[in-house]
């Protein structure tokens, strides 16, 4: 356990001195012009980063799932756009290797794992939400495959993808297809001026009459949300979950910078209690998420069930505690963190998206909930049997 922890910890600097390099400097810029630069995806992609999830045998580094999280989380921690392309690539990469055959797993993950073609997943719909019962996509049979038309709207980096992971109805219901840039019919949109993950390159995405040939399709037909969807989301919203703590680290690093520097009343800023107060929530709930996000990578990584409930809650503790503590960082300060390029102020817009996307706080307090009821009723049946056998 020690050498594992060691092992991880030096890994975390890498990841880290290479945030601190390559993406912190940056942040800003990419947030104002609302895009992230062609170089440093080929920096991240020359560093394995984008082909994180897939084994060695799939062209990827090979990475576990808890040194995955930790990857995210310090990304995230330097810019939330920027942890969000890795999110998405991430989940499609996944899906190809979890579901695709043989041929589509040749013909897409030697492109996804080295970062040569990017990844988008397309769920989001402008009157569905990802509200996946009601999808209006539909994917007609033809021929020749399957005939697309429908919308996704609010794709993370839809403007720049080569590859679309799409979801429709099919004949035989909702189904996944691995969908080309070039393909006609297939019309993109940027989307800009987004509250949070600015740099996140949103995208509108049309399909009319989109003709795909049968090997687009992964996974069973009819399957493409309970197997496909179901696993990627998975992943998805792990990726936000650690990246949620990155955002919790930023603000305990800004905060405790700039009240050492900052004087109020003749004193430090941080002499004052309430401003005491405040950081050690922060630093509580910054541990706290960080070990139930290290906790979820450990039972993916064991194959366990239970990691899809334990990554539930981590997504839903750390996305409101990062929206917690980049409230509090804006407040503790003041004018200086609302003028343009103030970082506490683009933490606080990131963090609300985070409590959106992959399943917002309100789906997860009435899934976890749901969890506790299931198993409070499972400990009370052997009880009531038991009783009336005696």
């Amino acid at each position: 356990m020690a050498d594992t922890l060691a092992t991880l910890a030096r890994t975390r600097e890498r990841f880290r001195a290479f945030a601190d390099g390559e993406i912190v400097p940056h942040a800003e810029e990419f947030d104002r012009e609302q895009r992230i630069p062609s170089e440093l995806i080929k920096r991240l992609a020359a560093e394995g980063y984008l082909g994180a999830i897939l084994p060695a045998e799939a062209g990827g580094p090979g990475m576990d799932r808890v040194t995955f999280g930790a990857l995210h989380e310090e990304v995230g921690r330097a810019c939330s756009s920027v942890r969000s392309l890795l999110t998405v690539h991430s989940m499609v990469a996944f899906a190809v290797h979890r579901w695709g055959t043989a041929e589509q797993k040749a013909a897409r993950l030697p492109g996804l794992a080295s970062g040569d073609r990017l990844g988008a997943f397309c769920l989001t719909e402008p009157e569905a939400g990802s509200d996946a019962g009601r999808i209006a996509t539909t994917a007609a049979r033809t021929d020749d495959g399957f005939l697309i038309n429908g919308t996704k709207k609010w794709i993370t980096c839809g403007q720049i993808a080569d590859v679309y992971l799409v979801f429709a109805k099919a004949p035989t219901g909702m189904s996944a297809f691995l969908v080309d840039r070039a393909t006609p019919g297939l019309c993109v949109r940027p989307l800009t001026d987004i509250m949070g993950t600015r740099g996140s390159m949103l995208a509108e995405l049309e399909f009319r009459d989109c003709e795909v040939g049968p090997d687009a399709l992964l996974g069973p037909e009819g399957m493409g949300l309970s197997l496909v969807g179901t696993g990627a989301l998975d992943i998805g919203r792990y990726s936000v979950a650690s990246g949620c703590v990155g955002i919790l680290q930023a603000c305990v690093d800004a905060c405790a910078d700039y009240t050492a520097r900052r004087v109020a009343g003749a004193v430090p800023l941080r002499e004052h209690q309430l401003i005491r107060r405040m950081l050690s929530d922060m630093v509580t709930n910054l541990e706290a998420g960080r070990l139930l996000c290290q906790r979820a990578g450990t039972l993916k990584d064991e194959a366990s069930p239970k990691t899809v409930m334990a990554t539930w809650m981590a997504k839903y503790f750390a996305s409101t505690a990062a929206m917690s503590a980049a409230s509090d960082a804006v407040q503790i300060h003041g004018a200086s963190g609302c003028g343009g390029g103030a970082a506490v102020g683009r933490y606080y817009r990131d963090a609300k998206i985070m409590e959106i996307i992959e399943g917002s706080s309100q789906i997860q307090q009435l899934t976890i909930a749901e969890e506790a009821f299931q198993q409070a009723a499972a400990r009370a049946t052997p009880s009531l049997s038991g009783s009336e056998d005696r």
